[in-house]
């Protein structure tokens, strides 16, 4: 039925349906919004990248041809919106491209550092995590911003992100990891509280 569903509702959005539309948008633009303001780092911007991605599918979908769920198809649209403007007005933030080591500065110490993937569930998705992890991510630099925005937030590959950036795989994996290692540092001290209320339950 969810299927049938879904088949109905693309053929009424390639038939130019508006109510259909406005159905897509009310339910994909949170998401596409929040994606673009980590991206962006800024509402006004990540408004208009998601005004106009809209305006995009809405005059492309006719020619969707389901290769991928339309929620992916969108996501696209929108991170290539959002990249195209940085490239334009921060053109230097996705353009360079030193394959330097890590320096002994970024060798951060590991201990006493949560590893996020065993943090209890009901924490990584309550409100106030939520809002402390994206001010973490908007703190970091913008390039290596970027990169953990398409690599751990978006699931892009190392190829994919090193391809939308125009850098190279090494420079990917070199940003994504100090990104990594910051965020860890900054959120560590936040997250152990839960670790030590789960050990005295």
């Amino acid at each position: 039925m969810n299927q049938e569903r879904s088949t109905i509702q693309l053929e009424k959005l390639k038939s130019g349906d508006r109510e259909s539309f406005a159905m897509l948008v009310d339910e994909t633009s949170g998401k596409i919004y929040n994606t673009l303001l980590q991206l962006l780092g800024n509402e006004q911007d990540a408004e208009d990248i998601l005004q106009d991605t809209y305006i995009k599918a809405y005059r492309a979908i006719p020619d969707f041809e389901n290769r991928s769920a339309l929620y992916t198809w969108l996501h696209r649209i929108a991170l290539n919106e959002a990249l195209m403007q940085i490239r334009i007005q921060k053109p230097q933030i996705i353009s360079i491209d030193n394959n330097e080591p890590f320096s002994e500065d970024m060798d951060i110490e590991q201990k006493d550092i949560v590893d996020f993937c065993c943090l209890p569930e009901r924490e990584l998705l309550s409100k106030e995590s939520r809002h402390f992890l994206d001010q973490a991510v908007q703190s970091l630099p913008e390039s290596l911003r970027i990169v953990f925005v398409m690599r751990d937030m978006e699931g892009l590959s190392t190829q994919e992100t090193a391809d939308s950036l125009g850098i190279s795989e090494n420079n990917v994996k070199i940003r994504l990891m100090r990104a990594r290692l910051i965020l860890r540092k900054k959120l560590s001290g936040y997250f152990n509280k839960f670790f030590v209320e789960e050990k005295e339950l």
